[in-house]
């Protein structure tokens, strides 16, 4: 794929950017353990659509690196959206839709609420928002689902990551893809994400400051301070979520229209996983390319 480095006051962020060179800007975020080569499968049919679109490789994978001199590596996911927001600025975008898929969800979620009058469309898969909070509740199911997040608050999880993120990735592809085997040519494409020098970093502290198991970036604080405040999205959005994902259990995504003023929809994806873009990018599409272009 055609990609270049986009400077940004954090990071030099690797980013795909293909279709028409006059069409209409979507910005895909991956989200983990995933990269840019998720997309692989959706983005022709957007350009025939008439859109051009970016696909970076999130902080921590890929080529995407830190600026020098840039000394925390945080994995808060505010972080993240505010990344996508950098990036639209070094890539002069004033505005443009945003699709997003587990971290790339969160993270197109929250820029739309710090940025409404950016964001023309916010698509999310796999993920409802208003499940940022550490004192949300939990059913006993999603607990179990959330055995990772648990582990990685501990010596042992951090040693995993650090030590065997293939076999620990792959394991996750496998259980979180009920019925469907993933190709094993399209885990080892993405994996090769994965040697980046700072993914263990950020993925532990992702995980770790989502639950209170690591101390959040004083930077951060404003900004998180003002989402709690006010998390209603004013920009249309579409919500898809696999009807099995072990991840994200459907009901997480359940009941989330008055976190909406733009207009909501959400699609339950009928026996499909935590990777609808992977597994059914036909039924993915079948919903977005309409959504997008309205």
């Amino acid at each position: 794929m055609p990609s270049f480095v986009v400077d940004t006051p954090t990071l030099s962020i690797a980013c795909e950017v293909t279709g028409p060179e006059d069409g209409r800007p979507v910005i895909l975020l991956h989200g983990w353990p995933d990269d840019a080569r998720t997309w692989d499968t959706v983005t022709p049919a957007l350009h025939a659509a008439g859109w051009r679109t970016y696909v970076p490789f999130l902080r921590g994978f890929g080529p995407t690196r830190f600026q020098a001199g840039v000394a925390q590596r945080s994995g808060q996911l505010v972080a993240l959206a505010l990344d996508l927001l950098d990036l639209a600025d070094a890539l002069g975008l004033a505005r443009f839709a945003v699709v997003g898929h587990d971290w790339g969800a969160r993270a197109a979620y929250l820029a739309s609420v710090l940025a409404p009058d950016r964001i023309t469309h916010c698509a999310a898969l796999s993920v409802g928002w208003g499940t940022q909070a550490a004192d949300q509740p939990l059913s006993l199911q999603q607990m179990q689902n959330y055995w990772y997040h648990w582990l990685m608050a501990t010596d042992r999880g951090a040693r995993l990551v650090e030590d065997d993120r293939l076999a620990l990735t792959r394991h996750i592809w496998t259980i979180w893809n009920p019925g469907w085997t993933v190709p094993e040519p399209d885990f080892a494409a993405t994996a090769a994400s994965f040697d980046n020098a700072d993914w263990a970093a950020i993925t532990l502290h992702s995980y770790r400051v989502r639950w209170g198991h690591a101390p959040g970036h004083e930077a951060f604080d404003a900004i998180e301070r003002r989402i709690a405040r006010d998390p209603v999205i004013h920009v249309p959005t579409l919500t898809l979520h696999g009807g099995i994902d072990p991840c994200n259990e459907p009901a997480t995504s359940l009941g989330k229209e008055a976190l909406f003023a733009a207009g909501y929809r959400r699609v339950v994806l009928d026996g499909v996983g935590h990777f609808p873009q992977r597994q059914r990018p036909d039924l993915v599409l079948a919903e977005l390319v309409p959504f997008l272009g309205g």
